[in-house]
């Protein structure tokens, strides 16, 4: 099976026999599961976690199983409801209490004589959990090709930034070597600088502007990045990616005082925001 990129937003249901179950998934850093079930459910919920952890690397997971219909009866209790009646019946007569006692009456006390009958099957409730989960995958995996589809047109982006860095660089460094020449000339009047201290001077200072290797670097993480991006489970790695972007193009910005690639470098930040906003979405 290829494995395809998730998306940590979805929702998935499915129904059978009186028993439903909802599952919705948001953005988390951890897998964090919540299940609401009712109580003779309970010794199963290990069982519902462990489906999820072995379709799910990361998300927060609402859970909500249900069982109603055919799979649940009401029975009254009789004796019960009899007592309390009689007791509500003598508590008027000793108070003297007006007013007629009725159906109403006897509603606000449901719960001490309605008795919840309930009859399932756990393989047809686990069956139907299972359901849930695949319909929650899917969209998962539906999302997740279009959060894919959005981040290979970013690269694609940056990548063609990058390029343009690499052409302003070999620009700047001749411009950089006039600059200082001039002001080296203003500095010194008549006074004529050593040639070798000159080229001396010129070459520091193209070792602190020089950039290439910032570039190169920010070219192997876009590779390594678009090698990453069909994975079901890359959202951490690309994450730690996205700050190896934004750490060279920080570099960049901070070596050279051309006007034109520190505007550049701006736009690549911006452009790394964006990958970084997608990337969260991804498993």
């Amino acid at each position: 099976m290829i494995a395809m990129a998730q998306s940590m937003t979805g929702f998935g249901s499915a129904e059978k026999a009186g028993c439903r179950v909802e599952i919705r998934s948001l953005n988390q850093r951890f897998l964090d599961i919540y299940i609401k079930a009712p109580s003779f459910l309970s010794q199963h919920e290990i069982a519902f976690r462990n489906v999820l952890k072995e379709r799910f690397n990361r998300g927060k997971f609402d859970i909500t199983i249900s069982i109603t219909g055919e799979a649940a009866d009401l029975k009254v209790n009789s004796v019960v409801a009899g007592r309390i009646f009689n007791a509500l019946m003598a508590l008027q007569e000793e108070f003297r209490m007006p007013g007629a006692l009725d159906i109403n009456s006897m509603a606000y006390f449901h719960d001490k004589f309605i008795e919840t009958d309930v009859s399932f099957d756990i393989e047809e409730v686990q069956g139907v959990f299972r359901e849930a989960v695949e319909s929650l995958q899917g969209m998962r995996s539906r999302e997740g090709q279009l959060l894919t589809g959005e981040l290979a047109r970013l690269m694609d982006s940056l990548e063609a930034m990058n390029r343009e860095m690499k052409d302003l660089t070999v620009k700047a460094m001749p411009e950089a070597g006039a600059r200082l020449q001039e002001k080296l000339n203003a500095l010194l009047g008549n006074n004529e600088l050593d040639p070798a201290r000159m080229q001396q001077e010129v070459a520091l200072l193209a070792s602190k502007a020089d950039i290439s290797e910032e570039t190169a670097r920010l070219d192997c993480h876009i590779q390594h990045f678009r090698e990453l991006l069909g994975s079901d489970i890359a959202g951490r790695k690309l994450d730690f990616l996205v700050q190896e972007l934004n750490r060279e193009v920080n570099t960049m910005s901070s070596k050279s005082a051309d006007y034109g690639i520190s505007r550049l470098a701006v736009d690549m930040k911006t452009e790394i925001e964006r990958i970084r906003e997608q990337v969260q979405n991804l498993q």
